[in-house]
């Protein structure tokens, strides 16, 4: 399925085109104006009054090299047959909405399906050992015989990267690999033939235009999105420094679960991992079970009904968060926020005051039931 090419289509890509202007700008813009196409038809003097816009910048907005390249590469996703996925789509990813920061455009080459109930995240060394390509095979072959609704992200770089994507071809589970390039070339090269296998049940995806190389800055920005994609990140293996690392980073500061591998304290690959877990930054993963039960996706307890006390008293949103809750046995903390359409920070403070009046339950791993 290719996108639905409308005039909107090229200002939203000329949104992205313009120097000087980031993620956090581009929505104020949008807040402000209201409209793609009206940000680079609106009067300089209007556009001045926007907090955060220089006379340097209404300049770069109104430069016509801007539209032209935005020209360029919607020539190049016609003749690609690729989508867009902006931030006000409905199909743009929910869980990446809940993302300060998260791009205001995707490229996408695939099923642009990101939306599955389960997504998790598998990332790690770039020098896997053969423990850690065995228990990264394993890890996904035990969660795809539990749930159907599965997706897994991942960076399609060697090492962990590109076993995660292979063990959920093998497997039958739909992949995405988050890249950090245009979509007119494939990095590491050699991966080319599993990004091309990954198209029939997956897709390829990327915040940058075609022609923008794998430069290093721009593996740090993609691994927000690899973070942002998922409801938990899990490292297989790393060492004391790697983008793994700071994927899972990231991760934490979205309230994301982290789940880290142990290893060794003498194995070198082992030392982030190791270090995750003894600072409390991730969750030792030992198999799937605890995984699944750190998570809440335990479906085999039948939930149920509860009944909320007769004169309790609960704010809307409050009672929002009730009934969902009464709904299941119990749920992670981002997988509500979804399903609420409420941001996590925002959430959190709900469930903090449901705790104090004796509604609901903290379980390990951010997970939250009825009382």
């Amino acid at each position: 399925m290719s996108t639905i090419i409308t005039e909107k289509t090229l200002y939203q890509i000329a949104l992205t085109n313009i120097s000087g202007v980031g993620v956090a700008l581009a929505r104020n813009l949008m807040q402000m104006v209201g409209d793609e196409e009206q940000i680079f038809k609106e009067s300089a003097r209007n556009l001045q009054k926007i907090p955060g816009i220089s006379i340097r910048l209404v300049s770069e907005i109104r430069n016509r090299e801007v539209l032209r390249k935005a020209e360029e590469e919607l020539k190049f996703i016609s003749k690609n047959n690729l989508q867009l996925l902006f931030f006000t789509s409905p199909n743009y990813p929910e869980r990446l909405t809940h993302c300060i920061d998260a791009p205001i455009l995707l490229y996408l080459k695939g099923d642009s399906n990101l939306n599955y109930k389960r997504v998790i995240s598998i990332v790690g060394t770039r020098n896997a050992t053969r423990q850690g390509v065995e228990a990264c095979n394993q890890f996904v072959k035990d969660l795809s015989a539990k749930f159907s609704d599965l997706l897994i992200v991942s960076g399609l770089a060697y090492g962990i990267d590109i076993c995660a994507h292979r063990a959920a071809l093998e497997n039958g589970v739909p992949t995405v690999a988050v890249l950090a390039h245009g979509l007119d070339k494939i990095y590491p090269s050699i991966h080319r033939k599993t990004a091309i296998e990954m198209l029939d049940k997956g897709a390829l995806v990327t915040e940058f235009p075609s022609k923008t190389d794998p430069e290093r800055f721009n593996f740090v920005r993609r691994n927000r999105i690899v973070a942002g994609l998922a409801d938990a990140v899990v490292v297989i293996e790393s060492g004391e420094k790697g983008g793994s690392l700071i994927t899972a980073e990231i991760a934490n500061s979205y309230y994301r679960e982290v789940f880290a591998l142990p290893g060794r304290v003498t194995d070198p690959f082992s030392i982030g991992c190791n270090r995750l877990i003894s600072t409390n930054r991730a969750i030792l993963l030992q198999d799937v079970d605890g995984f699944v039960n750190h998570m809440g996706w335990d479906t085999s307890a039948k939930p149920q009904p509860k009944q909320k006390e007769l004169f309790l008293q609960l704010t809307e949103t409050e009672e929002k968060v009730f009934n969902a809750l009464n709904n299941t046995e119990s749920i992670h903390v981002n997988m509500l926020a979804i399903e609420l359409n409420i941001p996590v920070s925002e959430l959190f403070f709900t469930l903090l005051e449901l705790e104090m009046k004796n509604v609901v339950k903290p379980l390990p791993g951010g997970v939250y039931k009825l009382l």
